[in-house]
């Protein structure tokens, strides 16, 4: 499964009000796994950013002008997502961004028709209802350092989203490959090698239960057969 996690910075909050991206930012993972290719450009918007947003991404109207329009990106962009699921916090804002965005060109789909979209902000708060879901309350809850992040960046907060991505959803946790493309557990470069175990191994120590363990055990079997009926351990 190939998939892209995805950020953007924009110039204000809504795009019916003329707003524009001037940053995106993507990771390509496939299989669970980051694979060190991604997609980042800054983009100039032909307008001006509003304060409000300067202080939440530091990208200034200044640094901006000598940026590729979106239309000189856009091909690149799309050949970049197709086919695969979009992972992004707070999906709509994005995607409705990018769909504006593609709109104006006249001769591009919009986002739903390429690709698939996993919004990690409504995951989160099924997961972790009445909780705080940002990126920050997320990182903290998932023991993710991200004290590097002092503003937001596109490229920077889909690093960190591959992360909480990765750890909120279960299973495969290990970002992928080294820089210079070796495993560094010291594992096989091969994810599909079969791995065999050496028949001299030492055996692993059992450790049984004592008496005292076991009356705790049942004890707590006693209690639950007495709230909810009998326990399955029992069945």
């Amino acid at each position: 499964m190939r998939q892209i996690v995805l950020d953007t910075e924009t110039t204000g909050i809504d795009p019916k009000q003329g707003h524009r991206i001037i940053e995106i930012g993507c990771v390509e993972m496939i299989g669970r796994k980051l694979t060190n290719r991604h997609f980042h450009v800054y983009i100039n918007p032909d307008r001006e950013v509003e304060e409000e947003a300067f202080r939440v991404h530091g990208i200034s109207n200044e640094f901006l002008l000598d940026k590729p329009r979106f239309h000189e990106i856009a091909q690149e962009f799309l050949d970049f997502i197709r086919g695969a699921e979009l992972v992004i916090h707070n999906a709509p804002f994005d995607v409705g961004f990018m769909d504006h965005e593609f709109s104006m060109l006249g001769n591009y789909p919009k986002t739903s028709e390429v690709c698939d979209v996993f919004d990690t902000l409504a995951f989160a708060r099924k997961k972790h209802p009445g909780a705080k879901n940002n990126l920050d309350a997320l990182c903290k809850r998932y023991g993710i350092d991200n004290s590097h992040r002092e503003l937001h960046g596109a490229l920077l907060d889909s690093e960190i989203l591959a992360d909480v991505y990765l750890l909120m959803t279960g299973g495969q946790t290990s970002l992928g490959l080294s820089m210079n493309g070796e495993n560094e557990g010291g594992g096989s470069d091969n994810p599909g090698e079969i791995r065999r175990l050496s028949p001299d191994r030492p055996m692993l120590k059992v450790l049984r239960a004592n008496a005292e363990e076991l009356a705790g055990h049942e004890e707590r079997l006693d209690l639950i057969d007495k709230k909810a009926g009998q326990a399955i351990w029992r069945r």
